[in-house]
């Protein structure tokens, strides 16, 4: 894929403090290229896509530093060609 233009699109779950889940969903959905997929009180999936894998890394090391986030881990990380997927 050298050279090729391409889209990085992961799963991550986020740990969260229930007192401070709502404020941190408000957050997320503020964030571009990322969508909130499940939550319960202490749980939040979220998908993310970037052109660059390090742009997800920073992303999550972020979250993973605001108030009442107890964790940001990646799950799952997919590389496509942005060509295959219409972008």
């Amino acid at each position: 894929m050298t050279g090729e233009a391409t889209i990085h699109i992961s799963s991550a779950v986020v740990s969260v403090l229930p007192k401070h889940r709502d404020e941190v969903l408000q957050a997320l959905a503020a964030l571009p290229e990322v969508e909130i997929h499940q939550r319960d009180d202490r749980k939040i999936v979220i998908v993310m896509e970037a052109a660059e894998s390090g742009i997800l890394g920073g992303r999550l090391a972020e979250i993973a530093c605001w108030q009442g986030v107890l964790s940001a881990n990646m799950v799952f990380e997919q590389v496509e060609r942005s060509a295959d997927i219409g972008d």
